[in-house]
């Protein structure tokens, strides 16, 4: 079962910070359809998503993400899924 789904993080901004939030997508071999980021004085916004990521991966990718050094904050967001019109 694959599900889309948003990652948006606040972390301290640092120059390895990018590369750190990519690793856990990279073990899983998932390569992020979406990557955006902003930097606000000292904390960096950021959002990855995926349109098909494996379910059973999404709560691995929100642990390992909130384990990065500086994260401060991740929220998950699915949207809801659309029923095609009959």
């Amino acid at each position: 079962m694959f599900c889309n789904v948003r990652f948006l993080l606040d972390a301290e901004s640092s120059p390895g910070l990018l590369p750190r939030l990519l690793q856990p997508f990279a073990r899983r071999d998932l390569t992020p359809d979406r990557m955006w980021s902003h930097r606000a004085g000292d904390l960096v916004h950021v959002e990855i998503a995926l349109e098909a990521m494996p379910e059973a991966e999404v709560h691995l990718v929100e642990g390992n993400l909130r384990q990065v050094v500086g994260v401060r904050q991740v929220i998950q967001v699915r949207p809801e899924m659309r029923r095609a019109a009959a």
